[in-house]
């Protein structure tokens, strides 16, 4: 672990899959922290909704790529209140959809896609004194030298009951759904859902997210002598 976290700087990487809470403890610990927050879902979920808005097929990897590398994507890192802009519009509802949930991890997939977007995600990180990142491949490839990383995870029941509960769907569909997805994120080729060698496992099947946050800041204080 680096030790600039006493001098100001630190990243957290917050890895795991849906339903773990991932979102929710990222967003709450940057601002506990004073830092900014990154959810690299949200920039593959905007991809993926240009591609759906495009017309393309988002099983096909060229035309994916083409609509990658075409869209002005800009993303807010304030924890309060994050965004998420295609080519200038409001996308932060659409993303969240069926349509878009349903075709992510094919877009996600896509190595020039992750290339891309990956390269954006470093950028972002490096010019950001303090900054918390979710997302499904930060500690392993985004920020492997982040001063912590963490891999969240809960039981299938609970990440189900959770998300069905977010948003408001049928149980059994979500539960599919999500085993459909962390099938398809955790077997890809490019950059897969996986646990850092190095990262802190954390399961929260039974911790409310205050606990969780709570945790995560006790494992910085104790490893950096505090992070104030």
């Amino acid at each position: 672990m680096s030790q600039m976290v006493g001098s100001g700087r630190c990243v957290v990487a917050v890895d795991g899959p849906s339903g773990s809470g991932k979102s929710t403890v990222s967003r709450r610990l940057a601002g506990v922290l004073g830092a900014q927050y990154l959810d690299t879902g949200a920039m593959y979920r905007a991809v993926t909704w240009a591609v759906l808005v495009s017309g393309a097929d988002p099983h096909d990897a060229e035309a994916v790529a083409k609509v990658a590398g075409e869209i002005d994507l800009e993303i807010g890192t304030e924890p309060d209140a994050p965004y998420t802009h295609v080519d200038g519009t409001p996308v932060d509802r659409a993303i969240r959809g069926p349509e878009v949930t349903g075709a992510v991890s094919a877009v996600a997939a896509v190595p020039w896609v992750r290339q891309l977007l990956v390269a954006q995600q470093r950028k972002i990180i490096a010019a950001t004194g303090r900054i918390v990142v979710e997302g499904r491949d930060i500690g392993t490839v985004v920020a492997p030298d982040a001063d912590l990383k963490v891999y969240l995870t809960a039981s299938a029941a609970t990440r189900a009951q959770r998300r069905s509960t977010e948003n408001a769907t049928d149980l059994t569909a979500t539960a599919a759904d999500l085993d459909r997805r962390d099938r398809l994120d955790s077997t890809r080729t490019a950059d897969p859902l996986q646990q850092a060698t190095d990262a802190v496992v954390l399961d929260t099947t039974e911790l409310g997210i205050e606990e969780v946050v709570a945790r995560l800041r006790s494992l910085l204080d104790r490893s950096f002598g505090g992070v104030a």
